[in-house]
């Protein structure tokens, strides 16, 4: 039986940290203009790059974990038990073609659908951020947390993918409500403007249409900052969430009611 405790939850911090820095160096060996690109089911691309990333970051994790699951990005699920790997090998496979630098790793850790850390490594962009339970989230070794904002005239909201947003006609209805009585207007996207959030930068995070594996690392960075970080219903983060409405605390509350939640 294991008992994660601070000490445990620190060395598989450390172990994620490992895993991540293990996956940017894959991704730095390959120059963006100069690799192939190939499109999924979903016609989402893939890249050599991604590819080795998350071989680089299973190989980690497996030799400190053989026992624990993996879920990856490009190789799926392998493994079974209450302990899960949630991999992100390289998060923004279409700014790093396009050679800017929004992509980033994320890997979490989650045991019996609780999140308990995550690491989100975005070295081009010159940032990494982790949390684990209970233990604050950092930014390349510094304390941050969350802007105590508390009214949408002075918060800044982002959006990122709102595509099926705008299919749902109240909420996308409620949402131009919000953009025009927000401070001002962002679209960050990936993981920047979760960076921003968790670091005071931001005030609100709206997106929906995401997967678990983009999302995961960045949930608890945030909430170990201080913020709140559900999907659009209010609902905590499970492996088939699509959607995240991220916040300073009392900002959450009120942008849930404004947009539906129950």
């Amino acid at each position: 039986m294991v008992t994660i405790d601070d000490q445990w939850l620190d060395a598989a911090l450390a172990v994620a940290r490992e895993a991540a820095a293990a996956g940017a160096g894959a991704i730095a060996r390959h120059r963006p203009d100069a690799v192939d690109v190939e499109y999924k089911a979903d016609a989402s691309p893939v890249t050599v790059a991604d590819r080795e990333a998350e071989t680089a970051i299973r190989d980690v994790i497996a030799r400190h974990y053989p026992d624990h699951a993996i879920f990856g990005e490009e190789q799926g699920r392998a493994g079974e038990g209450d302990f899960l790997w949630l991999v992100d090998p390289l998060d923004g496979t279409k700014s790093f073609v396009c050679g800017t630098p929004f992509y980033s790793t994320q890997i979490a850790l989650m045991h019996k659908g609780e999140l308990l850390l995550g690491v989100s490594a975005a070295p081009h962009y010159g940032e990494t951020l982790w949390a684990r339970r209970g233990g604050g989230a950092w930014m390349d070794g510094k304390r941050i947390q969350t802007a105590d904002t508390d009214a949408l005239a002075r918060a800044s909201l982002s959006l990122g993918n709102v595509r099926t947003l705008a299919g749902q006609a109240s909420r996308w209805q409620a949402l131009g409500g919000l953009v025009a009585e927000v401070n001002r207007i962002r679209g960050y996207g990936d993981f920047c403007h979760y960076h921003l959030l968790a670091r005071g930068g931001l005030d609100v995070v709206v997106e929906s249409d995401v997967n678990i594996l983009d999302i995961a690392a960045l949930a608890v960075i945030v909430r170990e900052a201080g913020g709140t970080f559900t999907d659009l219903d209010g609902k905590a983060l499970t492996l088939d969430t699509t959607s995240v409405l991220a916040a300073a605390p009392a900002l959450h509350a009120i942008v849930g009611q404004r947009l539906g939640a129950p």
